[in-house]
């Protein structure tokens, strides 16, 4: 089972609708429905292709899900934030550990003045939150009623790796 990270292409469209429309993955996840094809192209073709670091998580290149930084700017630029999901039916086989690993190995390499990788998870998703701290993030702390996520405001734990917590 090889696990890559690439850029998202517009041919993946059909795969990306295979995954990202599936009510598991919206309701644990920032996600929206996508209704149509041309729905699924379009935030291709406007969000995540254009988007400084927005990568499928490939399965025998094939996209089976996303993973993104978004870096900061201006004062923020010591960190990014990191944001993920994956096609429900390859939850538990601990690919997303795999793709935040490969994140880690480049992120602070591509952009420089990065000393800092955030993620926010929902206090109920327990799966992601073992992803985190498996690949050695550190919990900071919980920010209470910190996103409306689906019309719900939620609670989410903070992470955080930085830079130097890098073993070479």
């Amino acid at each position: 089972m090889e696990i890559k990270l690439r850029p998202y292409q517009l041919s993946d469209v059909d795969d990306f609708m295979e995954w990202a429309c599936n009510d598991q993955v919206i309701r644990t996840s920032r996600l929206r429905y996508y209704t149509s094809r041309e729905d699924a192209l379009d935030y291709l073709k406007e969000a995540a292709i254009p988007h400084p670091w927005y990568r499928a998580i490939c399965l025998e290149d094939r996209p089976i899900g996303f993973i993104c930084v978004k870096p900061g700017s201006n004062n923020e630029r010591c960190r990014g934030q990191m944001s993920y999901a994956l096609g429900s039916k390859y939850w538990n086989k601990g690919i997303t550990t795999v793709a935040v690993k490969l994140v880690i190995s480049s992120v602070f390499e591509e952009f420089p003045n990065m000393e800092r990788l955030e993620g926010f998870v929902d206090v109920e998703n327990k799966a992601s939150q073992r992803v985190m701290e498996k690949v050695g993030f550190q919990k900071e702390g919980v920010l209470r009623k910190y996103v409306i996520v689906h019309g719900k405001t939620i609670d989410v734990i903070m992470y955080s790796f930085l830079k130097t917590d890098q073993t070479n």
